[in-house]
């Protein structure tokens, strides 16, 4: 077996913590998100030297993290099911756990398109062309389908979101 390139490792070590953030978001599972960034960094380092031409890695690892989430959430065999915890944290719990851990848990009941299209646009704090770029969307599209993802978590929170909040 060959050895990967300095600059991929280099670029491995940098977007991993990001990368598995953002999968966390997504899957709900540390152990969902281990495999996804896995699998997403896989993916690149097949394509590292057309990627590295390009001089986009990053938007690039980004929307292989994001389509490989969608297209494992979309495949009928897929048993694995997001988890109720998050990864346990090295600063500890944060003042609004309870207001985290209902968001998260609504995000778990959306489908993977509208939970991607809010970790991204309002977790991650990308904009409408990052986001659409990501998802290979219109910027109108993701602007519609961020509008409709969020009526529909509100519906799935309901009054939970109301006591949180206030």
């Amino acid at each position: 077996m060959r050895e990967a390139p300095a600059d991929y490792l280099e670029f491995a070590v940098a977007r991993s913590g990001p990368l598995f953030r953002t999968a966390c978001l997504l899957t709900g599972d540390w152990h969902l998100a281990e495999d996804l960034v896995q699998e997403t960094l896989a993916k690149m380092y097949r394509s590292w030297r057309r990627i590295n031409r390009a001089q986009s890695p990053v938007a690039y690892a980004d929307t292989v993290l994001v389509r490989t989430f969608v297209s494992q959430r979309r495949r009928r065999s897929s048993t694995e099911r997001p988890s109720d915890r998050m990864p346990d944290t090295a600063a500890g719990p944060a003042p609004d756990a309870e207001l985290r851990m209902a968001l998260l848990d609504g995000l778990a009941r959306l489908t993977a398109r509208d939970r991607a299209v809010l970790v991204l646009r309002y977790w991650e704090d990308r904009s409408v062309e990052e986001t659409a770029q990501a998802l290979r969307l219109s910027p109108g599209a993701v602007r519609t389908r961020s509008t409709r993802a969020l009526r529909r978590l509100r519906d799935v929170l309901g009054a939970e979101l109301a006591d949180l909040t206030t």
